[in-house]
């Protein structure tokens, strides 16, 4: 039986890291669950601390953090089908709070995402828990989810 490779998660740093999740992004996001592409990428890009997670050396999944008038936003959490189910979301969630964490300026500020149906308990292993009616986002059901650190 084949051992599963370590699950490893860094902020991204280089334009082919970049690169590397806005990919993921695509193949799971517009490609899997046809959201269009004009709403995939927006202008928070440049402005948002990205992170990509790999399964050993290969590209795994991606997330996204920024600040909003509304606290800190958690969002465009992506795993590839092949790497789900391996502990790459759990990662992904640990390493953005634990970066968040550390930033001054998020200090007693509210954290918040929209959580599509299926990764609603994946965050809330994290203390997020569901405020508000479920609503839909580019065609896919969400409930907004808040955690205060």
């Amino acid at each position: 039986m084949k051992e599963e490779s370590p699950v490893t998660v860094t902020k991204v740093r280089t334009k082919d890291e970049l690169d590397t999740i806005f990919k993921i992004r695509e193949e799971v996001f517009v490609i899997e669950q046809e959201v269009d592409p004009s709403e995939e990428y927006d202008e928070f890009e440049a402005s948002s601390t990205h992170f990509l997670a790999k399964s050993g050396e290969t590209p795994a999944g991606t997330a996204r953090w920024r600040f909003t008038d509304n606290g800190v936003k958690l969002e465009r959490f992506a795993v590839l089908s092949s790497q789900r189910g391996k502990g790459v979301g759990q990662a992904l969630v640990k390493s953005v709070i634990d970066d968040i964490a550390v930033q001054p300026e998020a200090k007693g500020k509210k954290l918040y995402l929209h959580a599509q149906l299926p990764a609603v308990s994946l965050y809330a292993r994290f203390g997020f828990e569901k405020v508000g009616d479920i609503f839909e986002e580019c065609n896919i059901l969400h409930y907004k989810m808040e955690l205060y650190l």
